[in-house]
Parts: structure tokens; sequence; C-alpha cells
């Protein structure tokens, strides 16, 4: 299996968790609205926004196997980063993962509402490949979207151009974001913590629901080993198992999962 590095494939992983839930509703067909971060964030920190993906779910479920449709979105943002002997690469990632709110009678039925920052960190971890020795350090709170949130910051070895990796990796509880639930994956090399620590928490609170469609660059997770516009290491788009337990070697959209994918975070 060609899989890109854990280190940009993170957001892709946990996403894909969430859609999985949303699957097993019952339910026809939801939609959410991407997010993204404020422009005056993304130049300050040095981070570029590269896509807005939309990633559909379909689910046969029920005893009449009705074909439910899930649409989440990702917004994806990279910067290179001098990672010491790797030289410098687009290790440093930034995603915005929204996914649509589903309510009968007033109950909320996205579990995704109410997942601490750990479960978030066990759906990336179950759905990827490469990822040990994850440590939970702190927990914070932050402000998305006017609502206070936590954020906790986790430690793991993750693999890059098969070396092993340090690295930190930031996830937040889900806010509301209009009718969606919003959900912010960072994660950096330790090597850069001292520099990028602050970029993670500014681009957290500068969130915003009216994303720029037109500033993905369209680019992002090429990597040739210094230049910001090689590589060809491609990644499939989640894992080996399905959130409902079976076990499932296709992707969501029923196409095998060992092909690889020209997304950026997969």
């Amino acid at each position: 299996m060609n899989r890109r590095t854990v280190i940009a494939g993170l957001g892709a992983a946990g996403l894909a968790g969430l859609s999985g839930c949303l699957g097993l509703l019952g339910m026809a067909e939801h939609e959410s609205s991407p997010a993204g971060v404020e422009a005056d964030a993304r130049e300050e920190t040095g981070y570029e926004q590269t896509a807005i993906e939309a990633l559909p779910v379909e689910r046969d479920v029920g005893p009449t196997n009705e074909t439910v449709t899930v649409t989440n979105h990702m917004t994806k943002h990279e910067k290179s980063v001098d990672m010491g002997l790797l030289g410098s690469r687009r290790g440093a990632v930034f995603n915005v993962l929204t996914t649509p709110q589903v309510s009968i009678v007033g109950k909320e039925l996205n579990p995704v509402g109410e997942m601490s920052t750990q479960e978030l960190m066990d759906l990336v971890r179950s759905n990827y490949d490469g990822i040990d020795n994850i440590s939970h350090d702190e927990d914070s709170d932050i402000t998305i979207l006017e609502q206070s949130t936590t954020q906790s910051q986790f430690t793991a070895d993750a693999e890059f151009d098969g070396e092993d990796v340090p690295v930190n990796i930031y996830i937040t509880e889900a806010v509301e974001a209009d009718e969606d639930l919003l959900v912010t994956i960072g994660v950096y090399p330790e090597y850069v913590e001292r520099q990028e620590e602050p970029n993670i928490a500014a681009l957290t609170e500068a969130v915003t629901t009216d994303v720029d469609e037109g500033a993905s660059s369209g680019d992002g997770g090429s990597d040739d080993g210094g230049s910001d516009d090689g590589g060809n290491e491609s990644t499939d788009d989640g894992g080996n198992e399905s959130t409902d337990g079976s076990d499932d070697n296709q992707t969501d959209d029923g196409s095998d999962s060992n092909e690889s994918d020209d997304g950026v975070l997969g």
C-alpha cells in the first residue's frame, strides 16, 4: 500500500473516522459547508491553504439497504519547515474539518459532538499505520468561533520518508459552525515546537466559516526533499477498518484502498 507520510495524512484519517459514524444513521443525505482560516492568520503564520476537499461517504443501511450519503469537508493548510537532517519539508499541517449536525426531535445524533479529544485521537490512530508511542500531554482552553472548547496536545512518533519523527498533535473538541460541527487538527515535528506551537494556536483561533474557496493553491502535499512542488508519494483515503467494526479493505466510495490517491492528505 502506498501511503503518504502520517504527518500529512492525520487529518484525512480523522475525517474518515468521523464520516463512518454518520454513515450509520439511516438518514438520506447530509452535507457540511467548508470552513477555513482567516487570510491574515495564514499570512502571519506562513501556512498555505492548499485545498478544500469534499469527502462524500455512502452507506447502505437498515433492512431496506437505503443508501445514505454524508458529505464532510476538509480544508487543508500546509507549511514547509526545517526538519533537520531531512531538510525543508511540508511537515507542518493544519486541517479544519466540518461534519453536518443531524438531529431528530431536537436530539443530536452525530456522535462527533460528544467525542473527547482522546476519542478523536483514537480515530486517527485506528485509521492510519505508522503512529506509535502516542502520549496525551496536556489540555488547554481555546476559543473557536466565539466558543470555548478544549484543545489537547499529544506527542507521538510518526513515519516520515521512512524515518521516525517525533511530532506534536493538537486536536480540538467539536464546536458548532452554523449547521455543522467543526474539529481542527494541527501537526508539526517536535523539532520546530518553539516556532509552531504559537502558530497552531493562532490558526485555531482564526478559524472562520467564511472560507475563501479561491485561495487554495492546489499544490499541497507535494514534497521532493526540499522544494514545495515536487514528490510523487500519494495516500489512500482512510484506514483498513471501517468505523462500524467490520473488516473493510475498500474505501468509502467502493474503490480498492490499495489504490493510490492524488490528493494532498488523502
